[in-house]
């Protein structure tokens, strides 16, 4: 079974920096596609970026170009997303997501991680 496991969320003031981790475990070709996504409290789920784990292509939503920049390390199974020039509004809950399908909609992963929190002041 494929496994997702997020890490490096925190508290960070408005300006910083931060770099989300997503270690796959048990890879298939159903993880083909990494993706991460956020959801803030009282907002929807939304797509952020997304990589090919095999090609390294990657789709960024275009709420989300300049800020955030998703990459990948097949040697440590490992999808990051480096995020630069915090806002508060940037404040959610960061989850990644495995799948078939290089998209921004959530129904189409069917592997989720647990998530890490970030916020922003």
């Amino acid at each position: 079974d494929v496994q997702l496991v997020e890490s490096g969320g925190g508290s960070v003031q408005a300006g910083g920096s931060l770099r989300l981790s997503c270690a796959v475990y048990g890879y298939t070709d159903s993880s083909d596609c990494v993706a991460w996504f956020r959801q803030g409290q009282g907002n929807e789920r939304e797509g952020i970026a997304v990589i090919s784990t095999g090609r390294g292509t990657t789709y960024n939503a275009d709420s989300m170009k300049g800020r955030f920049t998703i990459s990948r390390d097949n040697a440590k199974s490992t999808v990051y997303l480096e995020m630069t020039d915090l806002k508060p509004e940037d404040t959610a809950m960061y989850y990644c997501a495995a799948g078939r399908l290089c998209t921004f909609i959530s129904r189409h992963y069917f592997i989720w991680g647990r998530g890490t929190q970030v916020t922003v002041s």
